[in-house]
């Protein structure tokens, strides 16, 4: 029997031949020369690492911080104010106020999806459509959110999250509001002129920004300045020739006219008879520009430039001027006007009734058409076309303002007989109520043609104010505003132009509105034009008042009464004395 010790041996053997391993394979083995070559070029890069690091540390660093310096480097705009609009008297219409803009480098943003949340949530803007804007900008370093916000309000949302920038910028803001929006007219949100003054003179109000170098945080704050490599250059100021007193008086008067005759539209302009200056300009409907500019686009048309209509009777004193001045008639010639109408190529001229003979005051007193028409056909078509293009008619009024139309008064060639007694009332030509303004400032100054300005002009550098030429002999002139003079009288069509105290020649317009093929059948224009005071003139103003529906339509009723209101309250204003006592005092004493 074998001891157990032998069999227990004799087992382990065979466990290890069975399962094929040899403790000897797992003893560890020294390769020699390898190791030392792998170990010797590990201990080379090591080494080399530590040597450059402190060679950048030590010999490069003030190189290396240059360069980063240089990546923070930015050349930056340097924000100016656009010039300030004022009216005469240095009231300011148009002034700049600083705003800031909220803008992102989308890469930096997207990476912090919950702070740019923050910020949509705070400007109220989609968060969905923003992160899709920003990656379909992802290539670009710099994106608006939101423009021209409140500095205070701005601040607040750059601070509520890293990766949010503000940029200063100027939002142009209109004191005096609708009041005088079609002058001014407004600005796009890059501050360039769009319409008005802010288009007509954009090279002189616009600002030239500057730029500098400065050094930039990773918020995008600048930490240094470096340099400035342009100077900001803030726009030029302008001096309107408006009078703001007086253009809230017309802008009343004119909201109040029109909702009383429930008319579409109306404008009137008001002008110093004596240097050519708008002192006034006022349209309905109108708009405020500081904000909502493009809920009702027709409303922000400047009507009183752009719009054109028939003017009516209240082209009749032109006609006689040119009679006058042209030797077919004279201050006292009178006209037969019977039976009342008269046939011209088939078609009628008629009157209200028969006037029988009229003298050429009276025409105008009456509102003769025949008269009017008898008139023109005694003038040949050439004479009578070279007075009205003399007077202005068919011609811009040297405002230079945008969009300005220049009306429609066709040349002679054109004419058939009746054109030529149509346009003896005020049919078959058009006009803008600026030009119709102009016009009457030639009677006022006694044949002097003027051109407009709706910019202060300085007497110093406008000798007679830039009075250009003769069109109308001044006897002419002053012949035919003694004749308007009656119609503004107790038996005249202009009865409520009146203003006690004060001599005022005038002529009232009713026409109505043309469509293609004819004219319109209940539709009509009423227009007034008229001067103040009639012995000395100072003052001319024309208004129109579009398809007035209530309260009747004549140019008398409707527009007249504007005339009155604001021409009453500038002659107080700019204190000009009364030049009819006699009528003063009678009515002082009636009164008493």
């Amino acid at each position: 029997m074998k001891p157990v010790t032998s069999k227990r041996k004799t087992h382990k053997r065979k466990a290890k031949r069975e399962s094929g391993i040899d403790r000897a394979e797992y003893q560890p083995r020294f390769l020699g020369a390898r190791h030392y070559f792998v170990l010797m070029v590990m201990l080379t890069l090591l080494g080399g690492l530590v040597t450059r690091a402190l060679y950048l540390q030590v010999f490069e660093q003030d190189f290396l911080a240059n360069q980063g310096v240089q990546r923070q480097i930015r050349t930056i705009e340097t924000p100016a104010y656009r010039g300030t609009i004022f009216d005469r008297f240095g009231t300011p219409l148009a002034i700049s106020t600083p705003v800031d803009s909220v803008w992102v480098n989308p890469a930096e943003i997207l990476e912090n999806l919950d702070g740019l949340k923050r910020v949509t949530d705070r400007l109220e803007l989609d968060y969905r459509d923003t992160v899709t804007l920003l990656k379909q900008r992802a290539n670009r370093e710099f994106v608006y959110l939101k423009r021209q916000l409140e500095p205070e309000f701005a601040r607040v949302v750059a601070d509520s999250s890293d990766g949010v920038y503000l940029q200063r910028e100027y939002n142009r803001y209109y004191p005096a509001g609708e009041v005088v929006s079609h002058l001014v007219g407004f600005t796009s949100i890059d501050d360039q002129g769009q319409e008005g003054l802010e288009l007509a003179f954009e090279d002189w109000l616009s600002a030239q920004p500057g730029k500098r170098r400065v050094i930039r945080n990773r918020r995008g704050e600048v930490i240094e300045e470096l340099a400035q490599v342009s100077r900001a250059e803030a726009g030029k100021d302008i001096y309107s020739s408006i009078d703001m007193r007086l253009q809230y008086i017309a802008y009343r008067s004119l909201a109040r006219a029109i909702q009383y005759h429930a008319a579409s539209a109306g404008s009137a302009v008001l002008l110093d008879a004596r240097s050519g200056e708008i002192l006034a300009m006022v349209n309905q409907p109108s708009y405020n520009p500081n904000g909502g500019r493009s809920a009702n686009v027709a409303a922000q048309r400047n009507r009183a430039l752009t719009d054109v209509f028939e003017p009516g009777s209240t082209i009749k004193p032109f006609t006689i001027a040119a009679s006058i001045d042209r030797g077919r008639f004279h201050a006292d010639s009178s006209i037969d006007t019977s039976p009342g109408h008269w046939m011209v190529s088939g078609h009628p001229v008629k009157d209200v009734r028969n006037f029988g003979v009229l003298s050429l005051s009276d025409i105008l007193r009456r509102s003769s058409n025949v008269g009017a028409s008898r008139v023109a056909m005694a003038l040949h078509k050439q004479e009578m076309w070279e007075s009205f293009t003399d007077y202005g008619f068919g011609a811009a009024s040297g405002v230079s303002f945008p969009g300005e139309s220049s009306g429609y008064f066709p040349h002679h060639s054109q004419w058939q007989p009746l054109d030529h007694a149509t346009m003896g009332f005020g049919y078959g030509m058009s006009v803008s109520i600026t030009q119709l303004a102009r016009a009457y400032a030639v009677i006022a100054n006694e044949g002097r043609l003027l051109d407009l300005s709706l910019v202060r002009k300085e007497a110093r550098f406008n000798p007679r104010n830039e009075i250009t030429r003769h069109v109308m002999k001044a006897t002419t002139a002053r012949a035919v505003l003694q004749m308007m003079t009656k119609v503004v009288g107790p038996k005249g069509t202009a009865q409520l132009a009146a203003i006690p105290g004060y001599q005022v020649a005038g002529k009232t317009g009713t026409a109505k509105k043309s469509i293609a093929g004819g004219y319109q059948k209940d539709d009509y224009v009423a227009v007034f034009a008229g001067i103040a005071p009639a012995s000395n003139p100072r003052l001319v103003m024309a208004v129109m008042i579009d398809e007035p529906t209530q309260n009747g339509y004549y140019g008398g009723l409707v527009a007249a009464p504007v005339f009155r209101d604001v021409v009453s309250n500038a002659l107080r204003i700019l204190d000009i004395s009364p030049d009819d006592l006699p009528t003063l005092v009678q009515r002082r004493e009636q009164g008493a």
